[in-house]
């Protein structure tokens, strides 16, 4: 039988593996700058956390979520995406009474769409993202945004614009909602299926629509900012002044409404283009909400969050050339050269292991050639020989793979030895106290 991958997913290894790996790590880091914390909700949610959450007039529940019937008779789903999971999460564990507001949060993991597949987008993949909880504040909004805006010139991204709209108050949406179904009432029927039941569910999301013959009558449509209440329009302008004042760029664009039906307030996407000219669209997106966590049984907090879809920033990285040097490295790289010494071998990995070093060991000895090469292509820093003359002295040979310079060294001193080689290799006067560790992951020598 050839068993092969699920249509619609895809295996994550080697060099994209790391990539995935240090994008998400870069993001965590900087979410945790911002005071954000991660939280982990499963992957398998009651149906309802998405039918309550995200609305029933949205694309994903209506055709994109993964539901089944489990054993119990109780449908669920795979989640399609965070906010509602973390809602959820919130309300069940009453972490709005035991922390200050707002709840800031940040998550990464897999989501489920049943989506076409196509170049660049799976029904299974990942997002990282964040949520601020509890404050109905235009600051809150701007500091997800600038959140967002740091992460992405920190991973490479220079050249990114936000497109940033109001979809006001509720009293705004229901005036503006009234004002579209008159509008588009002359032009449904010539219209496609899906803003046919959008004209009935919530006619704001006929405004999302990507059919090409549709667009003709979208572009001269109502426009939101001739609706918005005056609070909602105070608000809006706030939001652009703080923006302003923080020297980040953005550009109003009234079309955008989003494809849930929880925001309201502040929407916003990033929009990115690269320096060879190339529009990539989207890379990641969000906004403000309200009433969600009611919808749980909690208190009537608002909300404001963006996401990020991994796959999306990495191929965008990749292409534009802008992936970190993510290779996977070795310290040293133990050779015994007889079988006899593979136990001894795995016992001086296995210190070097503890004191924090990246080792690993040739479990089938060969000739010295032939590990070397071994050596080679794991890139590791240092090749450590273990042969019999160095058994009955208790030490081993350690070749510098660069340098080829080598030394025997008494195995009792090897750590000290390591310590002494990395500490030179990683002089600096940054002050980050790096020379007494083996690792350093500060900003300057990210740099360098």
């Amino acid at each position: 039988m050839d068993v092969k991958n699920v249509k619609g997913t895809h295996d994550v290894y080697g060099e994209e593996a790391n990539a995935y790996m240090e994008v998400e790590n870069l993001m965590s880091h900087i979410a945790e700058l911002f005071a954000f914390r991660n939280v982990r909700p499963p992957v398998l949610e009651y149906s309802e956390v998405f039918t309550r959450g995200v609305g029933e007039s949205s694309d994903i529940v209506r055709k994109e979520m993964y539901t089944f019937t489990d054993k119990g008779d109780r449908s669920c789903t795979l989640r399609p995406e965070f906010t509602a999971c973390i809602m959820r999460l919130v309300t069940q564990n009453k972490l709005y009474a035991t922390n200050e507001l707002p709840l800031k949060y940040y998550y990464c993991g897999p989501v489920f769409r049943y989506e076409r597949p196509q170049l660049g987008r799976y029904r299974q993949f990942n997002q990282f993202g964040v949520e601020s909880i509890g404050v109905n504040s235009a600051s809150a909004d701007v500091e997800t945004i600038v959140l967002a805006y740091t992460i992405l010139q920190s991973i490479g991204l220079e050249n990114v614009t936000i497109k940033l709209n109001s979809l006001g108050d509720e009293e705004t949406r229901n005036n503006y909602r009234e004002a579209l179904k008159q509008y588009f009432a002359k032009y449904i029927e010539d219209m496609c299926p899906d803003c046919q039941s959008r004209f009935e569910l919530n006619p704001l999301r006929i405004l999302d629509c990507k059919v090409e013959d549709d667009k003709k009558y979208i572009q001269n449509a109502p426009r939101i900012a001739d609706y918005l209440s005056k609070n909602s329009k105070e608000r809006f302008d706030e939001v652009k002044a703080l923006l302003s004042a923080l020297s980040i760029p953005f550009e109003v664009d009234d079309s955008l409404v989003r494809g849930l039906d929880y925001y309201s307030e502040t929407v916003y996407e990033f929009h990115y283009t690269s320096q060879k000219g190339l529009n990539y669209g989207a890379v990641g997106a969000g906004g403000h909400y309200g009433n969600l966590m009611k919808e749980f049984n909690g208190p009537d907090y608002p909300g404001v969050g963006f996401s990020f879809g991994i796959e999306r920033i990495v191929s965008v990285l990749t292409d534009d050339d802008l992936l970190p040097d993510v290779s996977n490295s070795l310290t040293a790289y133990v050779m015994p050269m007889d079988k006899s010494y593979v136990n001894s071998a795995l016992m001086i990995a296995s210190m070097l292991r503890v004191e924090g070093y990246s080792v690993d060991l040739c479990y089938e000895p060969s000739k010295l050639g032939s590990m070397f090469k071994k050596a080679e292509k794991k890139n590791s820093k240092y090749a450590i020989i273990i042969g019999e003359n160095e058994l009955e002295s208790s030490t081993v040979v350690i070749k510098n793979m660069n340098t080829q310079v080598q030394e025997t060294v008494k195995i009792d001193n090897l750590v000290d030895y390591l310590d002494e080689l990395e500490s030179s290799d990683h002089e600096c006067d940054c002050g980050c106290g790096c020379h007494e560790d083996h690792e350093c992951h500060c900003h300057e020598h990210k740099e360098k």
